[in-house]
């Protein structure tokens, strides 16, 4: 990151307190990691559909929508992906100072950058979903036909098959979709969201 002499915050006089009266919320970073294919965007699709029906200030950032745009520069190095994570934390961060749910889903495979992400929210704002299923499962699900491409060699560093990923070791909540239906997941997190 530059760092520029030049470059000065400019504090607000609005308060993330005062967005949050307005929007009857706590604003707070629901963030989804997994291996692809583990069901993490079919979760937060559903999630923030229940937000908004019940009412919620919600807004949904995942992986492949914000590398459309946001992070189309970026490739998958790891560099890129520290990058990439950066960026995305501190979009989050920005959301929730507005006193939005921001639902964010990203492999982010390595736990320095969930770590950052957690502290760019601040404490009592971040919450860490760990949605976990077997590498077998998610090569059977391969919605995008990413892990045969992997397999082949046609895609590098792909996280899971030629690139690590490192299982959080204290998320707030394990959501294994091996075990549990997309229904069961939902209502899941939103009995701990309810309570944090």
């Amino acid at each position: 990151m530059i760092e520029d002499k030049n470059i000065v915050w400019h504090e607000s006089e609005v308060t993330a307190q005062d967005r949050e009266k307005i929007t009857g919320q706590k604003g707070q970073v629901i963030w989804f990691t997994g291996l692809s294919g583990s069901g993490k965007s079919t979760i937060t699709v559903e999630l923030e559909k229940r937000f908004i029906a019940d009412g919620r200030l919600c807004y949904r950032l995942d992986g492949d929508n914000i590398r459309h745009g946001l992070n189309a520069d970026l490739g998958f190095s790891d560099d890129d992906r520290e990058e990439n994570i950066r960026r995305v934390a501190e979009v989050a961060a920005l959301f929730k100072d507005a006193g939005l749910i921001t639902l964010v889903s990203f492999i982010s495979p390595a736990a320095k950058m969930r770590s950052f992400a957690r502290q760019k929210a601040g404490k009592g704002r971040f919450v860490e979903v760990y949605v976990k299923a077997s590498l077998e499962t998610c090569i059977k699900r391969d919605p995008k036909g990413l892990y045969k491409k992997a397999k082949k060699g046609e895609i590098k560093d792909f996280t899971g098959i030629s690139s690590a990923y490192e299982e959080p070791e204290n998320p707030e909540i394990i959501i294994d979709t091996d075990k549990m239906s997309v229904q069961e997941a939902v209502r899941e997190i939103q009995l701990l969201i309810a309570n944090y």
